[in-house]
């Protein structure tokens, strides 16, 4: 009886899951391109050394670390619009200088937008909110949000490969295991 019961609900979810991602073709494509750039920004805050985090290759631009904190800040001020929250506002980029403090706040800049982007339907995304005094659909704010997003990486992509290090989405996959021999 248990196995019916589960594989009837199995035939019910995996359908239902389907169709919500096909009709949500907008905000499920925005969710993945949120959880690549995500993902290439908090390895690219582990991967620089401590000591290059105040590396700025001149002086009329941000330093790593700030253009860590910079991100984290950006997160809560797109993503809280998005919710239709009151920005948390925690200044991170004047307040943080150390790598560990800066990749916690980058984390935790992410797990709060994480719920932006998992609420995020494009029903839901079609209703405006204000974004640069201007009227924008929610779903834009998040696309704006991955587009600063990437921005921002492309400069620490920079600043890594000026002090030799492979950034994120240069490095090379593992290989697979090898099959042993028959």
């Amino acid at each position: 009886m248990r196995t019916i019961l589960r594989t009837l609900l199995v035939c019910l979810l995996v359908p239902a899951s389907v169709a919500m991602a096909q009709d949500n073709p907008f905000s499920t494509f925005n969710k993945v391109a949120y959880a690549r750039v995500t993902g290439m920004l908090l390895r690219s805050a582990e991967k620089m050394p401590e000591e290059s985090y105040k590396f700025k290759p001149t002086d009329s631009v941000r330093s790593y670390g700030q253009i860590i904190g910079h991100v984290a800040d950006a997160q809560y001020m797109f993503c809280s619009i998005a919710l239709g929250e009151k920005n948390p506002g925690l200044n991170v980029e004047k307040t943080k200088t150390s790598k560990a403090d800066l990749t916690a706040a980058l984390k935790d800049a992410f797990a709060y937008c994480d719920k932006a982007y998992s609420g995020m339907t494009d029903l839901a995304g079609a209703q405006t909110v204000k974004l640069f005094g201007g009227d924008t659909p929610k779903l834009d704010v998040l696309v704006v949000n991955n587009m600063h997003n990437m921005e921002h990486y492309g400069n620490l992509v920079t600043y890594m490969r000026m002090k030799n290090i492979v950034p994120p989405s240069s490095e090379q996959s593992p290989a697979p295991p090898a099959k042993p021999e028959k």
